[in-house]
This record gives C-alpha cells, sequence and structure tokens, in this order.
C-alpha cells in the first residue's frame, strides 16, 4: 500500500466526516441519529476512553477500531438521499477555495486554547 491510497482514504474519509457535520441539523435525519452523532463526536474528542491513550499501542486501538465502525453505523441511520446530497455540498466544500479550512482549524485552535485557559487557571 503506498502513500496514495492513504491520502485517498484520509480524503474520503474528510468528505464523510464534513457530510455529516453539514447533515446533522437537517430535518430528514431521525433523532436517534443525531444522538448517536452527537456521542460519536463527543467519544472522539473526550480524553476519557476505553482503553487509556498512554498504553503503548492498546491505547489507540479503541480509536482506531470504535470511530471507524462508529461512522459507518451512522451512515447506515441516515437516509441514503441525504447522505448523498451533503457528499456533494462536502466536496465542493473541501474543493473550494481554502478560506474554509483555515476557518474551521482556527474555530478548533481556539476551542483547544479556551480548554488549555482553562486548566491553567484550575491549577493554579
Amino acid at each position: 500500500m503506498d502513500v496514495e491510497y492513504w491520502r485517498e482514504k484520509a480524503r474520503r474519509l474528510n468528505t464523510e466526516i464534513l457530510a455529516l457535520c453539514l447533515a446533522y441539523r437537517d430535518p430528514r435525519i431521525p433523532w436517534y441519529a443525531k444522538i448517536f452523532m452527537a456521542g460519536l463526536v463527543a467519544y472522539a474528542l473526550s480524553p476519557v476512553d476505553l482503553i487509556p491513550d498512554f498504553i503503548p499501542v492498546l491505547g489507540l486501538v479503541d480509536d482506531v477500531l470504535l470511530l471507524p465502525v462508529g461512522l459507518s453505523l451512522l451512515m447506515k441511520m441516515i437516509p441514503g438521499e441525504v447522505l448523498e446530497e451533503y457528499r456533494g455540498r462536502a466536496v465542493s466544500e473541501l474543493d473550494g477555495p481554502g478560506l474554509s479550512k483555515w476557518v474551521v482549524t482556527g474555530i478548533i485552535a481556539l476551542i483547544w486554547l479556551f480548554f488549555i485557559c482553562l486548566i491553567i487557571r484550575f491549577f493554579r
């Protein structure tokens, strides 16, 4: 397996995640899919895992296995036509001008900075 294979896999995963984020507010998405999506995102961003990350190799296995399985289940909960619509929008946004990527990166950086400030303030 070469670098291009993994690059294409990462690009498709990025497109799927953006499509799911865009679709979250769509009223055609069932409520249980929205709850599952929120739980999956919370698990992905949570510092608490089933197996702690500091355990060599095993610490990342739960993320590598559970997140793709969760994404696969989530995509089965969303109606196909809705998912295709948002996949198209995700592709156009990812292939469009890079400004939106920088805005998202900036927002994520601000969220991390906020949490770092909270932690520093807590320990003072």
